[in-house]
């Protein structure tokens, strides 16, 4: 059961790590209208998977405006790279393979890659086993030749010397006040089995300097099924914090992702000014088909503003032998929201296709749709974000209706039930089609929104009225607000 709390804040602009302030001037194409001829603002629109057989997924969007994209390969034995000026050409980019594993120390299994661009060249982290002992992985950082990512040549700048010669993986790097930090995963003998993460400060793209803390051991029990692992850290600065996303667990369907978080005046390099949330920020979904959510990176969508979460999941639970020789696991993108607080949110892994959107009030903007014990009502502060999801669905009634389906419970549709708003599933019958089904129109009170019209009885629209969802006949004024939303 939910309680009725509300919606996240709009996404706000900030300084994603590794972005120049370039990178914000992409204009985000607006959404056309059947049945209109103004168009309305558009979400973010992806549909997902993006990439198959893509694992530990990196994304970054450069100054130069264009998306750089790296990941595991199946094979562990290379090191790609694809670059496209929107995240969703990302999927049928041309991929450049820039280094194969050969025999020695850098000969075994090729993992997690990440793209970075300081000091006018491009840097790739990664970690490498050796021929003999492929599981005996440490550090690594691939560097180019210039700072075109995909005409450059690279070649092997060196190993990432930390303060225990044990199994090492997944660094990451970010700067903060002026200064370049590494946080990374490793096992560490005086802990015990697992992995935990570290953070130093970077005297160069290849060395650490000063003292190395640990920050996260898996204690959690939602961080030790299958296997004792924190790893996959992910950094994103916002709202006067810094925000450190990580995965735990086996990578299998128990592989999830918590959060650290630290004021953005603290020593990074004190344990204690870190706070693990108690619970994971992402995990696996039964209603959306997604399994083992994790290895996260942030970037931003081409609107300049809204932060996007990219991770690899699953479409199925059930794995024969070794969870990380099994290939299907696909990089996927979604929006982050923030909630009031200052807090990430995101939400739940969202089901293969479009992206679902936000139904926000045009007169209330902080209130959006959603439902609550299958009623559909107008909130504020909606923590529980997948409520005020919804996919914009081809009509059941077919034509150029859109239906409004529920992103965690699929197959349940907002319908017009007189009296109320109601989520509920479809029955197959033709009045429930017509009473799901809505023709989008411009907003009635901006061009800008967009109005939802009954497909069964034109005239009347979706809207709110003392923060209760009806359909209904407005009028001009207070009404057409009402009955007017922005997607989000």
């Amino acid at each position: 059961m939910t309680t009725p709390q509300g919606t996240p804040q709009i996404s706000r602009r900030g300084i994603l790590t590794g972005l120049g302030a370039a990178a914000a001037a992409a204009a985000f194409p607006p959404l056309a209208l059947a049945g209109a001829t103004t168009a309305f603002a558009a979400a973010v629109s992806q549909t997902n998977p993006l990439i198959l057989k893509r694992a530990d997924p990196h994304i970054m969007r450069h100054t130069d405006g264009k998306y750089y994209f790296t990941a595991s390969v199946p094979e562990y034995d290379r090191l790609v790279i694809r670059s496209a000026s929107t995240l969703a050409g990302l999927g049928s980019a041309t991929e450049k393979v820039l280094w194969t594993r050969s025999a020695g120390s850098m000969g075994g299994h090729i993992w997690a890659p990440e793209l970075h661009f300081f000091d006018n060249r491009w840097y790739m982290y990664f970690a490498a086993g050796t021929s003999a002992e492929p599981f005996r992985v440490r550090p690594y950082v691939l560097q180019s030749s210039g700072p075109d990512a995909m005409t450059s040549t690279w070649s092997v700048l060196g190993r990432i010397f930390t303060a225990w010669d044990t199994f090492s993986l997944d660094a990451t790097t970010f700067v903060h006040n002026g200064q370049r930090y590494m946080v990374w995963a490793q096992q560490e003998a005086a802990v015990g089995q697992g992995t935990n993460l570290y953070i130093s400060r970077m005297s160069g793209p290849a060395t650490l300097t000063g003292p190395q803390a640990r920050i996260s051991v898996p204690t959690l029990a939602w961080e030790r099924v299958g296997h004792v692992v924190n790893e996959g850290p992910a950094v994103i600065i916002r709202n006067n914090r810094v925000f450190c996303t990580y995965s735990a667990s086996a990578t299998d369907a128990n592989y999830c992702m918590g959060l650290l978080t630290a004021s953005a005046t603290a020593d990074l390099l004190d344990p204690a000014s870190w706070t693990k949330s108690p619970n994971p920020v992402f995990k696996s979904s039964e209603a959306t088909s997604q399994y083992g959510p994790g290895h996260n990176s942030f970037t931003v969508a081409e609107d300049g503003v809204s932060d996007i979460l990219v991770y690899h999941s699953r479409d199925y639970r059930d794995i024969s032998g070794e969870p990380l020789y099994d290939q299907n696991r696909h990089t996927r993108v979604q929006k982050v929201y923030w909630n009031a607080d200052g807090t990430p949110n995101l939400g739940i892994p969202l089901k293969n296709g479009p992206l679902p959107v936000r139904l926000m009030s045009f007169n209330f903007p902080n209130r959006c749709v959603r439902h609550y014990l299958n009623e559909a009502r107008l909130d504020a502060d909606v923590t529980l974000l997948a409520d005020s999801q919804f996919n914009l669905s081809t009509g059941l009634a077919g034509g150029t209706s859109v239906s409004l389906e529920s992103a965690n419970f699929p197959g349940k549709y907002l319908v017009d039930r007189g009296t109320s708003v109601r989520l509920e599933a479809s029955d197959g019958s033709a009045s429930f089609a017509a009473a799901a089904s809505f023709n989008r129109r411009a907003g009635l009170a901006s061009s800008s929104g967009v109005s939802f019209e009954s497909a069964a009885n034109p005239g009347r629209y979706l809207r709110h009225y003392n923060y209760k969802m009806l359909v209904q006949s407005v009028t001009a004024g207070l009404g057409y607000q009402d009955a007017t939303f922005t997607l989000d």
